[in-house]
């Protein structure tokens, strides 16, 4: 037989503070604060249809596309569907903000980074030993083996293996310093000299570099990382007055 429990709102709050959870909740409520009262301050209004589209957007997001498994994520989240359409408007009008506020800087910051937002297409098998990188080199220089047959007997992944050391399409801000300054300055297709990094020592072939374009993901990324920006030095100038109800 199941066990029942009440738990009041004083141990929620109690086990928040234990959990050291406080200071992130803390900046969440000042966050929604400081959009509430600069969306007002510049005369933001959600509309109906936009808050419509923007509550299907938070179904789809969490598969809620039936109406039962909606009623289910409420309860497991003690949610009304007051509280829902709240999270729906405040979603809806930082992004309103957001786009109020930084939608002109987008282009300009892309601009001013568009290195950072490169990317690469490349092979690669790291190495322990350096002086086997400088050998295996120089095989694949004069074309002596290839860099297929190099990652089927020196790649322990079963699936990188497969495919020969290719990692793909890499974001430059996913790669390490040492290895994205040799990677960007080479001419593809190239063979670049073993690098030593703490990991091992990397054997790359760069395949192509891609030219990054302002595309939608690059957009809502860059406008996000300007706005959370923003939301921060916002965040730092407010003093906080917390009245907690420690009552049970």
């Amino acid at each position: 037989m199941s066990k029942i429990f009440s738990i009041s709102q004083h141990e929620i709050i109690h086990q928040i503070k234990l959990s050291c959870q406080i200071p992130t909740v803390l900046e969440s409520i000042i966050s929604r604060k400081i959009i509430a009262a600069t969306a007002q301050e510049m005369g933001i209004r959600v509309e109906p249809s936009e808050l419509q589209q923007t509550a299907d957007q938070i179904r789809l997001a969490n598969r809620l596309q039936k109406a039962e498994n909606t009623w289910h994520w409420l309860q497991k989240h003690h949610l009304s569907l007051d509280d829902f359409e709240e999270i729906a408007q405040s979603n809806l009008l930082a992004s309103k903000l957001a786009q109020s506020l930084f939608a002109n800087r987008v282009e300009p910051f892309f601009a001013e980074h568009r290195l950072d937002y490169m990317k690469v297409a490349l092979y690669e098998v790291i190495l322990k030993n350096e002086d086997l990188a400088i050998e295996l080199f120089y095989a694949l220089k004069e074309q002596e083996i290839s860099f297929q047959a190099v990652a089927e007997q020196y790649i322990q992944e079963p699936e990188l293996r497969r495919m020969g050391g290719y990692r793909g399409i890499v974001p430059r801000a996913s790669l390490p310093p040492e290895l994205s300054a040799a990677i960007f300055a080479a001419t593809p297709p190239q063979l670049l000299k073993p690098i030593a990094t703490d990991r091992g020592i990397y054997l790359i072939k760069v395949e192509e570099l891609i030219e990054p374009q302002l595309d939608q993901d690059i957009y809502s990324h860059i406008l996000s990382e300007l706005f959370t920006d923003w939301l921060k030095q916002q965040t730092a100038q407010v003093e906080v007055a917390v009245l907690l109800d420690t009552s049970p």
